[in-house]
């Protein structure tokens, strides 16, 4: 069954088409793979080699691939659904197929391994760009380039012999006759030149230059990707530094959750943004930088976990100011979205020394404790159960002030109305 190449386009007399995705599971246990059947046939539609397609499935699954051309068997490891895969299969389109313009497919990759680009021309409205070099499928790409690439390459090559045969004074007849054959090349080398021709006026050369200075920072994806993580993490570090000393950190959030997502270390970023970004003032801090924190944060309990941990560091080196300040600088995190409910709770119950030593964080656990029974009080109170937690507490209530710096445990006296033995009941 056939489907649309550009699935968003419903009309059924669409004259792209494509054969749908027919995925096969094999083997058991770690040896289990998915082999994805007519993935030639899909890739011949696409006008793409069928190792891009099946390498981009690696890359958005985490799992490895494995390629065999001669039996026509292109392989991601692990058991997927053709559907799943269909629809990533859509994600590939949309990125590496149709025309930005237009959104025809037919386009081809101009791939340039030194400069480390990928361009793409469409065949239908002229249109040609960049890619975007971000995702990991590029530096596959950069290694691999396409067969027709390849041709062209040969053909330049063939063009300089034929210069050097000129300039060497090789046989006068000969090169007549040569010329005359390859009447038709020439006719190919024209169209070369009227491609480049708009790149000599200063508007192209201009656009050129912009669209360099836009993907500049992607041009060492591949080589940034294959270092370790710490490595990466170092990067990211002197990245968000630099920013701060060039005075530009307050609108460059964006910038900052771009260069994490790049080099792969996002869950990481609020740890480095706390090192680098509070200090003992941490409380204004919080709300400076909220925007910040909150696209690293917002609904990631990875990346709040790490958050947890960069705040450990930081009373670390500001002992004296924010130890007793732990459980209102909590209660900051907690009403700036920074941090969920669940995540602190879960803190709270194991004392860990991944980033300070053990006793100085059953100190942080032991300062953040009234905050943390606040939490669960303010919980069971809005499942209802405001009166039995009353009784429960007796005498003993915890209060809290956001004005205050610490929470307070205060004993509240009962109220004696047995007093007088003869009470009224008509007074009342």
């Amino acid at each position: 069954m056939s489907v649309n190449v550009n699935r968003n386009v419903s009309d059924q007399f669409y004259r792209y088409k494509m054969p749908r995705l027919i995925a096969k599971v094999e083997g058991k246990g770690n040896g289990i793979k998915t082999v994805i059947v007519n993935m030639v046939d899909v890739a011949k539609a696409l006008n793409r080699p069928p190792t891009y397609p099946t390498k981009f499935f690696g890359c958005e699954l985490g799992a490895q691939t494995q390629f065999d051309a001669k039996n026509d068997r292109y392989i991601v490891n692990g058991s997927h659904e053709a559907n799943k895969l269909q629809d990533m299969l859509d994600v590939f389109i949309r990125k590496f197929v149709l025309c930005s313009e237009c959104d025809n497919p037919e386009t081809d990759l101009n791939v340039n391994p030194k400069k480390q680009t990928i361009g793409s021309a469409c065949k239908a409205c002229g249109y040609r760009g960049m890619l975007d070099t971000r995702h990991k499928l590029c530096t596959f790409i950069l290694k691999n380039p396409p067969e027709s690439d390849s041709s062209c390459v040969k053909e330049k090559k063939e063009k300089k012999n034929r210069k050097k045969d000129k300039e060497n004074g090789s046989g006068s007849g000969e090169a007549g006759n040569h010329n005359d054959i390859d009447a038709p090349d020439a006719v190919d080398g024209e169209e070369d030149d009227d491609d480049w021709a708009e790149e000599t006026t200063e508007e192209a050369q201009r656009r050129r230059m912009e669209e360099i200075s836009d993907h500049a920072k992607n041009l060492t994806l591949s080589e940034d990707l294959e270092k370790t993580l710490e490595e990466r993490v170092n990067i990211f570090y002197n990245f968000v530094k630099q920013k701060k000393v060039s005075g530009v950190i307050d609108s460059a959030d964006k910038e900052i959750l771009a260069e994490a997502e790049r080099l792969d270390v996002r869950a990481m970023g609020p740890l480095i943004l706390s090192e680098l970004l509070f200090d003992e003032n941490i409380r204004d801090q919080i709300k400076k930088y909220k925007r910040h924190f909150l696209r690293f944060c917002h609904n990631d309990k990875k990346a709040q976990k790490y958050l947890l941990g960069g705040f450990e560091c930081l009373v670390k080196l500001h002992q004296c100011q924010l130890l007793p300040r732990v459980p209102i600088i909590l209660k900051d995190f907690y009403d700036a979205d920074l941090l969920d409910e669940d995540v602190i709770l879960t803190w709270a119950e194991k004392v860990s020394k991944k980033y300070v030593s053990k006793e100085l964080a059953k100190e942080i656990h032991a300062k953040a404790a009234p905050f943390v029974k606040w939490l669960k009080e303010a919980e069971e109170e809005s499942e209802g159960s405001e009166e039995d937690e009353e009784e429960g507490d007796e005498n003993v209530e915890v209060v809290y002030s956001s004005s205050a710096r610490e929470l307070k445990v205060e004993t509240v006296q009962p109220k004696k109305v047995e007093e007088d033995d003869d009470l009224d009941i008509d007074a009342i």
